[in-house]
């Protein structure tokens, strides 16, 4: 993970770089209110947040198109705001409101919009990408266009089912990007203790599925890796495989002290490799914004998530009879 600083000359215009870091420190700041609400016990449960993570789904869905979908782990409020969910009702469903998304009954690691193409949220490691294989197969058996981001963790790489889902995505040539976020920590088991193959991306070469290693902390270079990725896909070549190298600053969930790693470990990424400060600083290097424009859209940020916030604790909590909707008996 130690590499230079990125380069100052970004392939991408003002706006591009403008949305790309609003994005970004949308989740950013969202993440930090829900560990607030956490806190607060007005988050009950699990919570894992995504902090320090966001280039890499903020980049994938530049890269995605109207109707393609995505589906990832329990770490999942960053996807979910990147594919444009609203963030109040998100937060709902983390306070466990009725105005939640899944009203309420999924919490944090169970959300889910069709709206959206979001198909969740799963608890189960690795449970999910069977999933991501299913969108995809639907894609294909429909002859359009359209891709499934299937993400998961480098602790679910070593999941059995995983390479199920390689052999069957491959033979059927399923249009299916597996995203790998390696965050270097499964739990609290570094990878190098847990992996025998330290370059999750070769995972695929036994059932002929491509892949590259990406810095997953430079949103731009997370974004030429995903396009093409899609156009593989899109080609009908089948899947790709995107290992996403990267990095979260807080613990496994909110109950992890993350006793595993060293406090300077963790500063020296922020530091050193912080996805929202590269791209504050190509904006400000370049002269396409000044500290008062970036200002101004913290500011504005941080209105939306206080409001989110505001909307969660002020929406009522789920009638009795939902205890008996989206079941099957």
């Amino acid at each position: 993970m130690a590499t230079a600083r990125r380069a100052t000359k970004p392939n991408a215009s003002k706006d591009e770089l403008l949305q790309y870091y609003h994005d970004m420190l949308l989740i950013r700041r969202f993440e930090e209110k829900a560990g607030q609400l956490y806190g607060m016990g007005l988050i009950g449960g699990f919570c894992h947040l995504y902090i320090g993570q966001e280039a890499v789904v903020v980049g994938l869905e530049a890269a995605a198109k109207q109707g393609d979908q995505r589906v990832t782990s329990y770490r999942d409020h960053g996807h979910m705001l990147a594919c444009g969910m609203d963030p109040k009702g998100v937060m709902a469903e983390l306070t466990g409101r009725a105005g939640g998304y899944s009203r309420g009954k999924g919490g944090s690691m169970h959300m889910f919009s069709t709206e959206k193409n979001f198909y969740g949220g799963h608890g189960i490691v690795g449970a999910q990408v069977p999933i991501g294989a299913g969108l995809a197969f639907a894609n294909w058996y429909r002859g359009n266009d359209n891709v499934a981001f299937a993400y998961f963790g480098d602790g679910a790489a070593n999941q059995g089912q995983i390479y199920e889902t390689f052999n069957m995505a491959s033979l059927w040539k399923l249009p299916c990007v597996f995203v790998i976020e390696n965050n270097q920590y499964a739990m609290g088991t570094s990878l190098k203790r847990a992996s025998s193959t330290p370059a999750l991306y070769t995972r695929g070469q036994a059932f002929d599925i491509p892949g590259e290693a990406v810095d997953g902390m430079d949103v731009l270079a997370v974004i030429e890796a995903g396009r093409k990725a899609v156009a593989h896909c899109r080609a009908g070549e089948g899947p790709y495989i995107l290992e996403m190298n990267t990095y979260r600053y807080r613990g496994h969930s909110m109950s992890d002290p993350a006793k595993y790693r060293t406090r300077e470990e963790v500063q020296k990424m922020r530091d050193e490799r912080d996805p929202i400060d590269h791209v504050r600083d190509l904006l400000l290097a370049g002269g396409l914004a000044t500290e008062d424009d970036l200002k101004a859209v913290d500011r504005a940020i941080k209105a939306t998530i206080n409001e989110a916030a505001r909307f969660a604790q002020d929406s009522p909590a789920p009638p009795e009879s939902e205890l008996w909707t989206d079941i099957y008996a």
